[in-house]
């Protein structure tokens, strides 16, 4: 397993990253939990439908964002919002998307980062078609699709992995192993003893990387962006990492796993191991962590405040993005609709 820094902060490998690089992605990881801890609190609140947090895995999604570039292709998952947000998709709509509002799903044009799939491995194959436009373009862009390790049980994973790997499309498989699908464990839905060997069969690298290492999370991602780029294929990742909180709102994981054991997960914290990284270096103090939380909180605000202020949908909407100009069935079907609601 690739692994740089330490729990305790220490290297073990020269890293990839200047110190004030570091500094940079240890803020945006803070910001990150603030918008995790923030979701949870608003689906308690009734204010989101329900909300799948991520503490625990900032490491591996603000790391493997940062070695992108501003316009390279991002295929996530519903647990994803991190790594979302580094590439460019609106704090608002993320929040909008969770209150059951479809234009959380409307990205500006200009971000290249696909709305967060809810079905289980389905959003893979999009991101390798992506990848594979963008060679056939003559694009230097690289497609990144993140999943969790259930997915890989999944129908999906084995197309979108066998064709990315045929047409050497420009493509990184990025598997967050948070150790559970929902309440199944890793080890009792797949026999294989790492995912990242699973790459062997399609003939692609697979590398298994500490996934509460920011810089080994980045270094791993940097080296498989550059294969990608280079015309040398899709990599697959597997970051070993650990879901702290429940699969999502709705769930309850003490039914299914030890508390001891997300404990000693605990001990892992990816925030904590940059935290005494910088520290060590004087980068790091109290003071500027208050500031950092502070103003990662106002923004968040910020941002729920417009999610919450955008205009209700009126029946009439359903018609208004489906055609640049209405068939002329729809058009009385939206009369019809309208003249219903009086």
């Amino acid at each position: 397993m690739l692994a740089i820094l330490t729990p305790s902060g220490n290297l073990v490998a020269p890293s990839p990253l200047e110190p004030d690089v570091v500094r940079r992605l240890y803020r945006a990881m803070v910001f990150a939990r603030t918008y995790d801890r923030k979701g949870t609190a608003l689906q308690k609140q009734g204010r989101l439908a329900t909300y799948a947090s991520f503490e625990g895995q900032e490491a591996a999604q603000v790391g493997s964002a940062a070695a992108l570039e501003p316009e390279d292709w991002m295929v996530a998952s519903y647990r994803d919002a991190a790594a979302m947000w580094m590439q460019g998709y609106p704090l608002e709509l993320l929040f909008a998307g969770r209150t059951g509002d479809e234009r959380g799903g409307s990205p500006p044009a200009h971000v290249p980062v696909l709305p967060p799939s809810i079905t289980v491995g389905g959003h893979m194959v999009h991101a390798v078609g992506l990848a594979w436009a963008a060679r056939l373009r003559g694009e230097r862009r690289v497609a990144i699709t993140y999943f969790g390790d259930g997915a890989t049980s999944e129908g999906d994973f084995h197309e979108a992995m066998n064709f990315a790997a045929v047409f050497n499309t420009p493509c990184v498989f990025f598997c967050q192993n948070n150790g559970w699908a929902i309440s199944l464990p890793r080890e009792e839905q797949t026999k294989s003893e790492t995912i990242a060997q699973k790459a062997i069969a399609y003939g692609m690298p697979g590398v298994q990387v500490d996934g509460n290492d920011l810089l080994a999370v980045y270094a791993a991602t940097e080296e498989a962006l550059a294969r990608a780029r280079a015309n040398e294929g899709p990599t697959l990742i597997e970051a070993v990492t650990y879901r702290i909180g429940p699969h999502t709102t709705a769930d309850d994981p003490a039914r299914y796993r030890a508390g001891t054991l997300t404990d000693e997960w605990r001990q892992r914290d990816p925030l904590e191991r940059v935290r005494l990284f910088l520290s060590e270096r004087e980068l790091w103090t109290a003071e500027w962590q208050e500031e950092i939380e502070a103003a990662a909180a106002s923004e968040i605000d910020r941002a729920i405040g417009l999610a919450e202020e955008m205009v209700p949908l009126g029946p009439g909407d359903v018609f208004a993005s489906m055609y640049a100009d209405l068939p002329r069935h729809l058009r009385l079907q939206q009369a019809e609709n309208m003249a219903g609601w009086g």
